[in-house]
């Protein structure tokens, strides 16, 4: 009998329009579905994404909510159409340390990463400056950002930010809107700015092209991959799909891949 891969789970922070990230995140979790993955996909913000509008999922049960015992958990998670698997944390502050449900909502998301070959986590810090679950922490983080000057730079406060508050770890950068060829060069850039300044390595985990087909695909309320399934953001969402493969990457300390800076999409 071939032994499961160990899950894993990915929080990504963004720079970008809250509508960029959500599009890049369902693009991702439907191209790792469309790879034979087991993907669950978990909306961490206290605010409405556009995640969860794009599903109508407003009124969603949370998990917080079962962790209060006020839903079931076939409430607060839903196979959508895609093919992944839906939840969302909570719509309140959580914090690890005070909220009487914290260690049972941890509890509830360690089961369902355990039923997951991959986690995708649209993260926030809470009010505590600290990832609400355990796991999160412990998983791997990643900073989606474009290739322009303003998202260079917010990026760079950003892994400031999350290195301030985490402690030293690595992080994975995910650029989207430009070639891959630029994609290397503000990734070079940036790791030896964060190598230089903050002692912090940066792994490259993939670029996705600038491709107006992101916007239209969910205009209607689709997957690049169903609309567009030849178009240059397709291609890179699927090589991005297999990239996050199980058996292709070594863990480290956080889970991170050890053999190089580049994850190399």
């Amino acid at each position: 009998m071939l032994e499961r891969p160990t899950p894993r789970v990915f929080s990504f922070f963004s720079v970008l329009p809250d509508d960029e990230k959500g599009a890049m995140l369902i693009n991702l979790a439907a191209s790792l579905a469309a790879n034979d993955c087991n993907a669950l996909l978990v909306d961490a913000c206290m605010t409405p994404s556009s995640i969860l509008s794009r599903f109508g999922g407003m009124t969603v049960a949370s998990l917080l909510d079962v962790a209060r015992q006020e839903r079931h958990l076939d409430e607060a998670v839903r196979l959508v159409p895609e093919g992944f698997a839906l939840a969302r944390l909570s719509r309140k502050n959580v914090s690890a340390a005070t909220h009487p449900q914290a260690s049972r909502l941890a509890e509830i998301f360690d089961a369902l990463t355990a039923e997951s070959d991959i986690t995708l986590v649209n993260g926030e810090l809470n009010d505590d400056d600290v990832l609400p679950v355990p796991a999160m922490e412990m998983g791997e983080i990643v900073v989606h950002m474009s290739t322009g000057a303003n998202s260079i730079k917010a990026a760079y406060v950003l892994i400031k930010s999350l290195s301030d508050r985490l402690g030293r770890r690595p992080f994975n950068l995910l650029v989207t809107g430009g070639s891959d060829a630029e994609a290397q060069m503000v990734f070079a850039n940036m790791a030896q700015a964060a190598n230089r300044y903050l002692a912090a390595q940066l792994n490259f985990l993939g670029s996705i092209p600038a491709d107006d087909h992101i916007r239209r695909a969910s205009g209607q309320g689709r997957t690049v991959l169903e609309a567009f399934p030849l178009t240059g953001a397709t291609i890179a969402f699927k090589r991005l799909a297999n990239q996050f493969s199980l058996s292709n990457l070594t863990k480290g300390t956080y889970g991170m891949a050890t053999d190089g800076a580049s994850l190399g999409v």
